[in-house]
């Protein structure tokens, strides 16, 4: 069963090695230049745990850290972002999982961006009424080239 909870601080070794997961990061478009230097990682996850203006879950199966959700202040609107464990793509988990987080929290508009060959990513937001409402292109460091974003927003 798929359940979001606080993130304790062991969930963060499972965060890293996801990170770690090359085609997952590509997919993301964006994350850190090194993502195996732990340092960077820790300070990234200290700053959103510590930030009044951030909302962070883990996306916990039946007792298992399978992947973390957060909201932040972003301009006019909170903008949401999500990493699941590649060994759970298409089940339908990362879904349920932002259904239940935006069930939670409420709060509208609420944005994301999603590099536009992220298939996976743009169907479960379309899928939950995300809209289209602008692109994009920004310079992907994983990547090494300008990539296109899709800008979405739920009203």
């Amino acid at each position: 069963m798929i359940t979001l909870r606080e993130v304790q601080s062991s969930d963060l070794d499972r965060f890293f090695e996801f990170q770690q997961d090359a085609d997952a990061a590509h997919m993301a478009g964006f994350a850190s230049t090194n993502p195996s230097d732990r340092s960077i990682f820790d300070h990234h996850w200290h700053e959103l745990l510590s930030s009044d203006d951030t909302i962070v879950r883990t996306i916990d199966l039946d007792g298992e850290p399978v992947g973390s959700i957060a909201a932040f202040e972003d301009e006019d609107s909170r903008e949401i972002m999500f990493w699941t464990d590649k060994r759970f793509w298409g089940r339908g988990l990362t879904r349920s999982a932002v259904t239940r987080f935006l069930e939670d929290f409420p709060e509208r508009p609420v944005s994301a961006r999603v590099v536009t060959d992220n298939g996976g990513t743009l169907s479960i937001l379309q899928a939950l009424g995300f809209r289209e409402i602008g692109r994009e292109s920004s310079f992907s460091n994983v990547r090494a080239e300008v990539v296109e974003e899709i800008l979405l927003q739920l009203d």
